[in-house]
């Protein structure tokens, strides 16, 4: 449920960090499956395994956000959707309603095979590949930009992929 159910997103948070976005994003590039390979816990995902979130362009122009993964065993889906602002790597996502909440793209591979996102809180924080898992020089590549930007990723849940 990667980069969905993010209500309160933009709450206060105590702690202090660079949530600064990268310059460009080529959303039909960023398009597609992420599989979420790490995050901060926090409740609307707690406890869910093989987590994905799989973003569609609308003919609106807006996203559609479908985020699956396994809880207790069972399946679970949500569906939110997206859309873009003015500054090309921070989109707004919602999945209750008229709430609105930051996704802010921190860090992205040239070649679109793995990301860090975060939001405006310090309190999010999400590692996405379009693989289920990364090699240990990428991973060590984000866990250092997140670490350079003020997050503490001792903190980070690392999902089991099915």
């Amino acid at each position: 449920m990667a980069l969905g159910l993010f209500a309160c997103l933009g709450c206060a948070s105590q702690n202090a960090v660079d949530n600064s976005v990268i310059p460009a994003v080529d959303l039909d590039r960023y398009l597609g499956p992420w599989y979420e390979v790490a995050r901060f816990d926090h409740r609307f995902e707690r406890g869910m395994e093989a987590t994905k979130a799989v973003y569609t362009l609308r003919d609106d122009g807006k996203i559609d956000v479908t985020n699956s993964g396994i809880k207790d065993g069972k399946p679970k889906t949500s569906k939110g959707k997206a859309k873009r602002t003015d500054t090309p790597a921070i989109l707004r996502v919602s999945f209750f309603g008229p709430f609105y909440s930051d996704y802010r793209i921190l860090l992205l591979d040239p070649e679109y095979q793995y990301a860090l996102v975060g939001s405006s809180s310090a309190k999010y924080l999400w590692i996405l590949s379009r693989t289920p898992q990364l090699t240990d020089d990428v991973r060590d590549l984000i866990l250092a930009e997140a670490t350079r930007r003020g997050y503490d990723v001792s903190a980070l849940i690392w999902v089991k992929q099915l």
